[in-house]
């Protein structure tokens, strides 16, 4: 019988089918799709998802307003209450204001260097890392709106979050569990649809305050103790649940890393790659959105695989060693910007606040300048204490190599100053087309270099804006700085911008010369310097 649903565009539309003949083990025997087809005959095939005892449910995420039919497919042919069935869902614009609603999920741009809106707007990734997120140390729904509400205050627009199999824990450890459990019962023997429900929860509330879940499907090394077969129905039920809303995936994390304890890390590493390539080639399959996909690294996104095209984003993982990070960070994203065929350029993890005692504030200014004026796409935060959701009463604890990474809480790390100053710094990039911003390191002189890491970024648009971090603190003893190469007939007004609290400080009209000098900087640090194009 068909059936007559409304939706809204780009919203979740949510209905569920239930069998009247029982399944002794419904998870693993029966397997339902639902085909939606619109007005112009494109048809997209989504999974629907098992919600415990003989019920499945399916989320749409319709692309585009009109009218929809659809239709679903069951395994179990035979079985009238779940195959066969149809209807059709109207679906309406959508008019409020949430930006991934507004705008629409994401995808690449064209020219391979960004993400992008299905509008076309520009997204500007700037990211959180709660790997653990999903666990009851932060709790729902105080700790979590919380811990929210203060990320999209400071402008994040991503959070990094594992779909219950955690890095840096033994399997079906208990500092993993949620309010309902472990999200497998013992020895993989199926889902458990509970523990799934309270993550949803935590989901729709980034969702719904405007943060893209950038949703990992576990730790690499739980591959192995999966095995293929189980991980895609894994994989599967986070299609079928999450893949309505505008989410970027992630296959795993650190996907070619070994288990900490493993014996053979060289053969582990190699069935890894291996893995999480056909991985990648059957969430390609499955997943009707086709929503942008990328794999936590060891140091590359495409080093983890033994072929990157079942990537969209080279994500980078480039060291916590703090200032002795900073070499292998700039090199890592100069080769990713650069290699060929483009990707957008994504540092997934550096130098957490915090961590090892170190890494402060200043190092997360650093990251992030280095990064994002070299040309990657964003760049994503981590604080020690809120990877891992430590709590006064519930620190963390050790890690399988037997250590502990620290014991600060959740509640102070997410005040560390870090996180205030980045998001300063995404907020004066968007003032500008930032998306189409170029390396320029021949605009600025001294300039950074393979010997001096530590030397002036600058990247901007020719004859429009330029923007020049200067990582080491300004001093008046260390010689002249100049800005070089400016375009006859161009007026620049200038201003010197403090990266610690967003305060501008005023140079004026400069002279219309080919070379700037810089005057002495307001105070002893680390200093942007924008030079932004006026009309005469």
């Amino acid at each position: 019988m068909a059936v007559s649903r409304y939706g809204t565009q780009y919203c979740v539309s949510e209905w569920g089918y239930t069998s009247a003949r029982p399944y002794a083990d419904p998870f693993n025997q029966v397997e339902l799709d639902v085909v939606f087809t619109d007005e112009q005959g494109r048809e997209w095939r989504v999974p629907a998802y098992w919600a415990g005892g003989q019920e499945w449910r399916v989320r749409f995420g319709p692309p585009a307003v009109g009218m929809y039919t659809y239709r679903t497919v069951c395994s179990d042919e035979g079985n009238p209450d779940l195959h066969g069935q149809t209807g059709t869902l109207q679906v309406v614009p959508y008019e409020g204001q949430n930006p991934l609603l507004k705008h629409g999920p994401l995808h690449v741009s064209a020219d391979g260097t960004h993400l992008e809106h299905a509008d076309g707007t520009p997204f500007f990734w700037l990211g959180d890392t709660w790997w653990m997120g999903f666990c009851k140390r932060l709790g729902w729904p105080e700790d979590f709106q919380r811990l929210t509400a203060d990320r999209v205050q400071k402008g994040f627009t991503v959070v990094q979050i594992v779909a219950g199999l955690y890095p840096d824990m033994p399997a079906y450890d208990p500092r993993g569990f949620n309010e309902a459990g472990h999200p497998w019962e013992p020895e993989y023997a199926r889902i458990r649809p509970a523990y799934f429900d309270m993550a949803d929860i935590r989901l729709q509330w980034l969702v719904r305050s405007g943060i893209v879940p950038c949703i990992v499907a576990c730790w690499g090394y739980h591959l192995p103790w999966l095995g293929i077969d189980k991980m895609k129905q894994h994989w599967r039920n986070l299609v079928a649940r999450y893949g309505a809303y505008p989410v970027v995936w992630c296959l795993a994390g650190e996907g070619a890393m070994p288990y900490y304890l493993a014996e053979d890390k060289q053969a582990a590493r190699a069935a890894q790659m291996e893995g999480w390539t056909e991985l990648g080639r059957y969430l390609r399959e499955i997943d009707p959105y086709h929503r942008p996909t990328t794999i936590h690294p060891t140091d590359s996104a495409r080093n983890q695989l033994t072929d990157d095209s079942v990537i969209d984003l080279d994500m980078l993982q480039t060291g916590h060693g703090g200032y002795a990070s900073i070499a292998n960070t700039v090199e890592k994203v100069r080769a990713s910007v650069e290699r060929q065929p483009h990707m957008p350029v994504i540092e997934g993890e550096v130098n957490y606040e915090g961590i090892l005692g170190g890494s402060r504030e200043e190092i997360q200014r650093i990251m992030f300048w280095t990064c994002l004026l070299q040309g990657a796409a964003g760049f994503t935060y981590g604080a020690n204490g809120i990877w891992q959701l430590n709590t006064e009463e519930a620190p963390y604890g050790p890690s399988p190599h037997g250590a502990a990474w620290g014991n600060t809480p959740w509640t102070v790390a997410y005040r560390l100053p870090g996180s205030s100053q980045i998001g300063l710094g995404k907020r004066l990039l968007e003032r500008y087309p930032w998306w189409r911003f170029e390396n320029h390191q021949e605009w600025v002189e001294p300039a950074a270099s393979a010997e001096n890491y530590m030397g002036p970024y600058a990247a901007g648009i020719p004859g429009q804006v330029r923007v020049i971090y200067f990582p080491q603190p300004l001093a008046p003893w260390d010689g002249p700085k100049y800005v070089q190469g400016l375009e006859p007939g161009v007026t620049y007004r200038a201003f010197f911008w403090n990266p610690t609290n967003g305060e501008e400080h005023d140079l004026g009209v400069i002279p219309q010369e080919s070379r700037y000098q810089l005057p002495v900087a307001p105070i002893i640090q680390d200093w942007v310097l924008v030079l932004e194009r006026v009309e005469n």
